[in-house]
């Protein structure tokens, strides 16, 4: 392989140049794309994120003006390190959106439809319903509201941050701590924002229902909360959608500062 690039170097001055550099940026592509939300899915079949990486990568390594790369460093410690800073930038991302997901889960809980799981192709496990189609819809909120542009423009601006030919990542640049703990407990807080409008109508039924079986014993109570809650908990989420709408947007709008 080494011989032939430099017989095509021979012919075409710059070669070497221009692939080492234009193959570093697709492996940096490679990680931000497998881990980045949107992109990771397995909607999008293999060939398409390939073929996605190999454009980008052609359009964005004439604007680094690349230099030739070091001789005495190995290109695979370039290719793994562009990987892992890709990598790091795309599960970055994703942690906004594992809140929107640990809200439908709350709720699919609280209803009491933890027995319906469905097999979910982008992770290969078993996910809930109401989890699912939360997780979808603030998916296309996030897309709507231009977060793919946020997630392209970051990873443009990493290289300045972190060269294509660097050998030590900078941590403390590209992963700050209070942005990190901020992000991880956001998925916590959001979850229950998501999740209250439902966890306080199932807890005033649960409350109810009480009452009912002290007062009238002979009231199956155990069946009856079965049949309301899911009821209920559907009621609620149609009453609160258009609110639940600006929540989510709201949630990624005050992120978007960080890209």
């Amino acid at each position: 392989m080494d011989q032939l690039i430099s017989q095509i170097a021979m012919l075409f001055p710059g070669f070497e140049k221009w692939f080492s550099a234009g193959f570093v940026v697709f492996c940096r592509l490679l990680g931000f794309i497998r881990f980045s939300p949107v992109f990771n899915r397995k909607e999008i079949n293999t060939i398409t994120k390939l073929a996605l990486c190999i454009i980008l990568a052609i359009m964005l390594t004439p604007l680094l003006h690349p230099a030739m790369p070091p001789k005495n460093v190995s290109p695979m410690i370039f290719w793994l390190l562009n990987f892992a800073v890709g990598a790091i930038m795309g599960y970055l991302a994703q942690l906004i959106l594992l809140a929107i997901e640990a809200g439908g889960d709350m709720i699919n809980t609280q209803m009491g439809l933890s027995s319906a799981m469905v097999m979910d192709p982008s992770t290969n496990s078993q996910t809930s319903i109401l989890s699912r189609m939360i997780t979808m819809l603030g998916i296309c909120i996030f897309i709507e509201i231009g977060g793919l542009y946020w997630l392209f423009n970051a990873f443009v601006r990493s290289f300045t941050i972190f060269p294509i030919y660097a050998v030590q990542i900078p941590l403390e640049q590209i992963v700050n701590m209070d942005y990190l703990i901020k992000t991880t407990s956001n998925v916590l807080y959001v979850g229950l924002q998501i999740a209250s409008p439902v966890l306080i109508a199932t807890l005033g039924q649960d409350i109810i229902l009480g009452v009912i079986s002290k007062t009238a014993p002979q009231v199956n109570v155990f069946q009856l909360s079965f049949l309301f809650k899911p009821v209920l908990g559907a009621a609620i989420m149609i009453w609160i959608l258009p609110m639940l709408i600006n929540v989510i947007s709201d949630f990624f709008l005050s992120f978007s500062a960080i890209y």
